[in-house]
């Protein structure tokens, strides 16, 4: 039957008792009863809705002074974090709370002022504003003796009580398990009214329109937008999961900070989510074309924390940002001698979502990442969870946006740069062992996350080659391990069924030739496992090009998708040969050393001898007659087949096939001293193409 809203003996049941938890919220209101309520009886579903905004309200005005207060307000967010997501899920309820309610929410001083009142979602977002800030409840009291007078919450300056110290803020205050608890439950009630876009049906208006929860909250309307703003990044950045190093302090101990911080990165995330019709458009490496700091105070942002974090500007801001990003993030990487002894957190795709905020909408930081060397501490954990999510087709939400981070920072010379520091901090990683820099652990991960990931992956194998053709131009050295690896991949994308089945197929040898041409330019002198991987594998470039263009041909090739692949032999890689370090070395046996080197055979022993007549065709040169300009015996052409020994690959498709002829595939100059160019003729076919 329906209750009256003057009825407060029933209605104070739901928030009176002392001994209410979160959990005997959930346990004792299941949802089935809450859906039959909003069925059967929606006045009361909507009085009690009302009554507990009210309470809140009351709280917010009052400071919470008393244990009772306190206690109230608490069951009151527990309900109404409850109750909410049954609101949402209707289409009839969606509207309830901006619905304007007679004398809700409103002062004395307010009512006066407005015949109109304020509709019940305004007054529950500035209601949990008010009580984050609330003195003995979410934050220290600032009264030195018993005998001072309370603090009044609508006086206060909420800047001088931010939850930790870090960015625009200085005193750290002293940590306190019961505010920590208060603030969370807090915060869950903020993101479970922020959650109502989760329950619209996908459509344009939807996705066009912003977020009216989010909207009002990160207005001028919340006069706490920027010290609330400040402690959540605060909480964030500055939270250590490992302390003082005490093992299985965590097993312990209860960590109440963990879940403050958890709560506090996604309410970040999602208030950072700025108005799409107002923002600015992305661009193609996924970061927006400008931004507030760029065009002036004309295009401020009505989203205030999205203001603020654009306006961060100092260098220890930025230092105490990453650090602490970096710090959580590497957290999951950790490796003790006493296993599971240290603490490891579970909310790195909210930190990784974080950090792509951050630089999106603060250009000033993410330049201060580049040029910094702890912009590798970034790089790892990346790469890590890349790898560990690459088969796991629920987290594909976690490799997207750890490559778009990755594409984003390849897009600035110092990150490629500073792919050349060696790679001493070994991580967990399925991966074979090599000896190298972090180019080498990126090549190596994005290798396995082609070759082993789930089918979903594929739209991002364009990023991921992208992210290596940019920053091929700046390394300086890779190890024979990541120089197998590319040459697997252009062995594999160039499979003659694998490029005619789509349409699209081909531009990932166009990427991969791209790295090897920026690499052979750039930086030849350290790159000797490269050039000799490239010449081991010549067969897949002559196979490149004799790549059949005739309609039979090419649907042969397509009949050969639709049987099982068989797998690509890998006859001459180190692939099927143990890694180095996989096994203990065998111990020499007698008589088994050499003093001596062997002697090291000629250039001409290695290779075969070509040259290539004045029609452009090739013909051998015996290797036992030497040849002279003067001397021409009889020679005949040469089919791709019998002179595959003896050419380049890349010369072979450049030469033969016009589809790969492209200005930035052109190969350099430097590219002559491959075959040591001090034992070689300046007759040979490479030097005369080159030269060409």
């Amino acid at each position: 039957q329906p209750v009256e809203a003057t009825d407060d003996a029933f209605w104070d049941q739901f928030w009176s008792d002392t001994a209410t938890s979160v959990q005997d919220v959930f346990a004792l209101i299941p949802a089935a009863e809450i859906r039959a309520v909003r069925e059967e009886s929606p006045s009361n579903l909507a009085t009690l809705c009302y009554k507990a905004v009210e309470k809140l309200v009351a709280g917010a005005d009052s400071g919470c002074h008393s244990d009772k207060e306190r206690q109230m307000v608490l069951n009151c967010a527990r309900l109404l974090t409850r109750v909410l997501p049954y609101i949402f899920e209707d289409p009839d309820w969606r509207g309830f709370f901006w619905s304007s309610v007679p004398g809700a929410g409103r002062s004395q001083d307010e009512e006066d002022d407005e015949d109109g009142s304020r509709p019940l979602a305004e007054s529950l977002l500035l209601a949990i504003a008010d009580l984050l800030f609330c003195p003995d409840f979410t934050v220290q009291s600032h009264r030195r003796s018993g005998t001072d007078a309370a603090e009044d919450i609508h006086t206060l300056d909420s800047c001088e009580y931010i939850w930790e110290a870090g960015v625009g803020f200085a005193h750290s205050p002293t940590p306190n398990h019961a505010h920590d608890l208060n603030r969370t439950e807090l915060l869950k009630l903020l993101l479970t009214c922020f959650s109502e876009a989760m329950y619209l049906p996908p459509s344009s208006e939807s996705s066009s329109t912003a977020n009216p929860w989010v909207q009002f909250f990160c207005s001028t309307e919340n006069r706490h937008a920027l010290p609330l703003f400040t402690s959540l990044l605060n909480v964030v950045c500055a939270y250590d999961p490992v302390g003082y190093g005490i093992p299985y302090n965590h097993l312990l101990f209860w960590d109440s900070r963990e879940p403050l911080v958890e709560i506090s990165a996604q309410l970040l995330i999602v208030t950072l989510d700025s108005d799409p019709s107002t923002s600015s458009g992305p661009s193609m490496d996924g970061t927006t074309t400008s931004t507030a700091m760029d065009e002036g105070e004309s295009s401020v942002p009505d989203n205030l924390f999205v203001n603020y974090l654009s306006r961060i500007h100092r260098e220890e801001d930025f230092q105490f940002v990453l650090k602490g990003l970096a710090r959580l993030l590497l957290n999951p990487l950790t490796q003790t001698y006493l296993p599971n002894s240290t603490k490891k957190i579970q909310f790195h795709q909210e930190l990784l979502v974080l950090f792509w905020k951050l630089c999106d909408f603060n250009k000033k930081f993410l330049f201060f990442v580049l040029k910094s060397s702890d912009v590798l501490d970034i790089l790892v954990p990346i790469l890590y969870f890349l790898n560990d999510a690459r088969a796991d087709q629920s987290r594909v939400g976690l490799m997207h946006i750890g490559v778009f981070i990755l594409l984003l920072l390849s897009g600035e010379r110092n990150f490629g740069v500073r792919l050349n520091k060696p790679y001493s901090v070994r991580v967990p990683l399925d991966i074979p062992v090599f000896t190298g820099t972090h180019a080498d652990l990126l090549i190596v991960v994005f290798h396995k996350i082609i070759t082993s990931g789930h089918q979903r992956l594929q739209p991002l194998y364009d990023c991921l080659l992208t992210i290596i053709v940019n920053v091929s131009p700046y390394l300086k050295s890779l190890s024979m391990v990541a120089a197998n690896k590319l040459l697997h991949l252009l062995e594999a994308f160039s499979s003659p069924w694998f490029l005619f089945s789509s349409p699209q197929n081909h531009h990932l040898v166009f990427f991969l030739l791209e790295v090897f041409n920026n690499i052979i330019q750039y930086q030849f002198d350290g790159n000797s496992s490269l050039v000799y991987a490239i010449i081991r594998k010549r067969t897949v470039f002559h196979q490149m090009a004799n790549l059949p263009s005739d309609p039979p041909s090419i649907q042969r090739a397509l009949q050969r998708k639709k049987k099982p692949p068989e797998p690509i032999l890998r006859t001459n890689s180190q692939e099927g040969a143990s890694m180095e370090g996989s096994r203990p070395a065998a111990p020499a046996e007698p008589g088994t050393l050499k003093a001596s080197l062997i002697a090291t055979p000629g250039i001409e022993k290695l290779t075969e001898k070509s040259q290539v007549s004045e029609d452009g065709t090739l013909r051998a040169v015996d290797p036992d007659v030497p040849s002279s300009p003067g001397e021409s015996g009889p020679s005949r052409p040469l089919s791709d087949t019998e002179s595959q020994t003896g050419v380049c690959g890349c010369c072979i498709i450049l030469q033969k096939n016009p589809f790969f002829m492209h200005n930035s595939f052109s190969l350099s100059l430097s590219s002559l001293y491959i075959l040591s160019i001090s034992q070689w003729k300046a007759s040979t076919p490479l030097v005369r193409l080159l030269s060409h």
